[in-house]
């Protein structure tokens, strides 16, 4: 029993890796249809700066108060990445929408010089980031360790999700980008200010990749290659999960994460990447637009 509720857990935690790491790519690529090759970069920026932070933390304030730095970490990491999403919309992406090969091809630039400069502010070899004290430890359920960590991933996931759900659907801002995604011309000619919807939508969708990368820091050590291992997953939720509906990331990362950890519990890590690929080809070889699809008479022309 112990076994299988362990196998249940950590494809839930895988699920919310890239539920996290997607949500920000739902908004860039979902709703602005921007093919962001350096979103796995964003990731890597709110790695680092949870890492700066850390390094603050240590130098300037007493042991006692360290473990609150992750609490600073999260919203800087979100407002670090958001601002450097925020100038590449308004120096590169604004001239490239509607172009998906140039925006690719761009953006897949802007990954390499952003890696090479990791490497040169902070060196090549990967480092580490120390978990909090509140988050050592685990809950122990049916004779079963599940790890603190990866519960505060799996709560923060829930929480970014609501939030998002929120900004878009309940708020006067959110039915603003909601209108420039489904018909552009109709919601410039009532007045709204679409370039500024773009920038801004684009700078929320970097700030959420920049929490991912805090996320990823307490599983492990950072470089400035951690965004490249997650950026085709990512990809791969939203297109399965449906462009532009954040339900289908929830339901995309749900369906490659526990479809990953299950298929690598009956064969092995290499099999199992694959057979998911394969899988996922398969089903949208039936099903091409994906889970959700977004219904709009002007999607629909």
């Amino acid at each position: 029993m112990s076994t299988y509720l362990l196998q249940i857990f950590n494809g839930v935690s895988v699920s919310s890796i890239l539920m996290l790491a997607a949500l920000g790519l739902a908004i860039t690529f979902g709703l602005m249809k921007i093919i962001n090759m350096a979103h796995g970069e964003l990731i890597m920026i709110g790695a680092y700066v949870t890492y700066v932070i850390q390094n603050i933390f240590i130098q300037f304030f007493d042991k006692s108060i360290f473990s609150l730095y992750y609490i600073i970490a999260l919203p800087g990491a979100f407002l670090v990445a958001a601002l450097v999403g925020y100038l590449l919309e308004i120096s590169i992406i604004k001239r490239l929408y509607g172009r998906p090969l140039d925006s690719l091809l761009a953006t897949w630039g802007v990954s390499l010089i952003l890696q090479q400069l990791a490497r040169s502010i902070f060196g090549a070899p990967n480092v580490d980031v120390k978990s909090p004290g509140w988050l050592e430890g685990g809950l122990v359920l049916g004779g079963t360790q599940l790890p603190y960590k990866r519960l505060f991933i799996i709560g923060l996931v829930i929480a970014c999700i609501a939030g998002v759900y929120i900004f878009l659907y309940r708020t006067a801002y959110g039915r603003k980008i909601r209108a420039v995604m489904q018909n552009r011309p109709m919601a410039q000619s009532l007045g709204i200010n679409t370039r500024k919807v773009d920038s801004i939508t684009f700078a929320i969708g970097a700030g959420l990749a920049g929490i991912a990368g805090c996320a990823l820091t307490l599983l492990g050590s950072i470089g400035p290659t951690l965004g490249t291992n997650y950026i085709v997953d990512t990809f791969m939720v939203v297109v399965l999960g449906g462009v532009g509906r954040i339900v289908g990331t929830v339901t995309g990362s749900a369906a490659i994460g526990v479809g990953n950890t299950t298929f690598e519990f009956f064969t092995n890590a290499s099999l199992g990447k694959v057979l998911v690929f394969l899988m996922v080809i398969i089903f949208l070889q039936w099903k091409p637009q994906g889970f959700f699809t977004i219904n709009s008479r002007a999607l629909d022309e």
